[in-house]
């Protein structure tokens, strides 16, 4: 059947409005988790491990006597009658705020598929996630279990928004149209967090002249954050329309109330994944080299400071390098997909993954110019690869299904992103070296590339029961 063109132009309006939630999204993961959020909790919680220590009898910390925040990072704080150091929250809490997605997003995912409108549920996690980022502002002084507390939520309201978003994927595109528009999504996130952290790095940086503090600059980013997610939200929600498809079932399967049916079709959804191994097999192929990216983006700090002893101002630099790369490097992902096929191009780009971890190896200490190159390396295909795997993995999943299988997609990223950092770690403590540990990370890589070239994608597709695109 011809498609004509004002429905043709309304599915064209809906891609243009969805790709706006990459960028109000994206600034969640970068300002907040990667950068703000990390630093402010960290010296919140150190602070309230000197105060309970000078309160409540002689201090063990390690500090100096101007009240080096470093050092006091050493100062055990409390919860739940556990004792750990204030430097090591922000792990704990990175991993505590896994665990909950995992136990609640793939639940909000069976129940957004249940739902005759995903689009209410989207917009109040996306609201709600925002909400709790402003409110993060409120932490100050010693109150960093606030801080936790909203953290985590603003980590479930992102992390379950993000799944019924990749849900609408297969619903507003073709097979032909979807690599193209999941990349462009993707850098257009990158742009949009890029450009937030920007703004909100410049108040940093310029904190001293302009009479606030460090901890105020990140109070700030923390507003800016909530309110940018919260308000460019706005243009996908105006723009994507209800899409009140249900996936297959009798009265019986559909029956009870929501939550109980959410955990009725997610049990479901799990058991009948195995209907579909290869679908499985590309899913297991993709959590293998995605927690390569993920080691990559969260240890490339730690890799700069330690072993190539580089300053604040070249790894903040090196961030905005990335993000901003990476919107180009996107855009070019989509652009090669359309001329070789979504699994080709990701070949290519795990080929690429190889040689630029190989670089890393060899850039020497204090050079900044290499390590800007190298950054720029990791940008250009840092987004490319992730959203032609979100792409593709969207047409092997079965109608009706797409939030179920997108938040089995995201929490499996979630549940398997401990073992680069293990590998890392591990190999960082036996060697001595950084540099032994950023190559061990190669494997996941070449691993990956190795298993890609082996999954039939376009038979997979037929065995979900999708259309094919022209090109794999």
């Amino acid at each position: 059947m011809v498609e004509d063109s004002q429905t043709a132009e309304a599915r064209k309006r809906e891609q243009r409005g969805w790709c706006w939630y990459d960028w109000a999204n994206s600034v969640f993961p970068t300002s907040v988790t990667t950068v703000f959020g990390s630093l402010y909790l960290t010296e919140v919680a150190a602070s309230a491990a000197m105060a309970d220590k000078g309160l409540n009898g002689p201090n063990p910390c390690p500090a100096d006597g101007a009240g080096n925040t470093d050092k006091l990072r050493d100062c055990d704080i409390s919860l739940f009658g556990l004792d750990f150091p204030a430097g090591s929250l922000w792990g704990y809490l990175l991993s505590i705020a896994t665990v909950i997605q995992v136990l609640i997003v793939p639940l909000m995912g069976a129940i957004a598929d249940r739902s005759s409108n995903k689009k209410p549920m989207m917009a109040a996690f996306a609201f709600g996630g925002a909400l709790a980022t402003i409110a993060m502002a409120l932490v100050s002084g010693t109150n960093w279990e606030l801080g936790v507390v909203l953290f985590i939520l603003g980590n479930i309201g992102y992390g379950t928004s993000v799944v019924i978003y990749y849900s609408f994927l297969p619903q507003i595109s073709t097979a032909d149209e979807r690599d193209g528009l999941s990349s462009r999504g993707w850098a257009f996130g990158y742009l949009g967090g890029g450009c937030a952290l920007a703004i909100q790095l410049v108040i940093y940086l310029m904190r001293d002249s302009i009479g606030i503090t460090s901890g105020n600059a990140a109070q700030i980013a923390f507003v800016l954050s909530g309110i940018w997610w919260a308000l460019f939200t706005l243009i996908p929600l105006r723009r994507l329309r209800g899409h009140h498809e249900r996936p297959q079932g009798t009265g019986t399967e559909r029956s009870g109330s929501v939550l109980t049916a959410g955990f009725r079709e997610l049990f479901t959804t799990l058991r009948e994944a195995r209907a579909y191994p290869l679908t499985l097999a590309f899913l297991g192929t993709y959590l293998i080299y995605t927690d390569g990216i993920a080691t990559v983006a969260n240890v490339s700090a730690q890799y700069g400071s330690e072993e190539l002893k580089f300053e604040a101002d070249v790894l903040i630099t090196t961030i905005l390098i990335v993000q901003f790369v990476a919107f180009i490097g996107g855009v070019l992902h989509g652009l090669l997909a359309r001329r070789i096929g979504a699994k080709k191009t990701i070949m290519a780009s795990l080929s690429v993954w190889v040689l630029v971890i190989g670089a890393a190896y060899f850039v020497q200490a204090g050079q900044a110019l290499q390590f800007y190159l190298l950054a720029a390396g990791i940008g250009l295909v840092l987004g490319g690869t992730n959203a032609l795997s979100r792409s593709l993995f969207s047409q092997l999943v079965p109608a009706g299904k797409e939030a179920q299988y997108f938040s089995v997609y995201e929490m499996g990223e979630r549940a398997t992103s401990w073992l680069g950092p293990l590998l890392f770690a591990v190999m960082a403590s036996t060697t001595g070296s950084y540099r032994y540990a950023i190559i061990s990370l190669v494997i996941f890589f070449a691993v990956g590339l190795i298993l890609m070239s082996f999954v039939p994608v376009r038979r997979a597709i037929r065995a979900a029961g999708n259309p094919e695109p022209a090109l794999l």
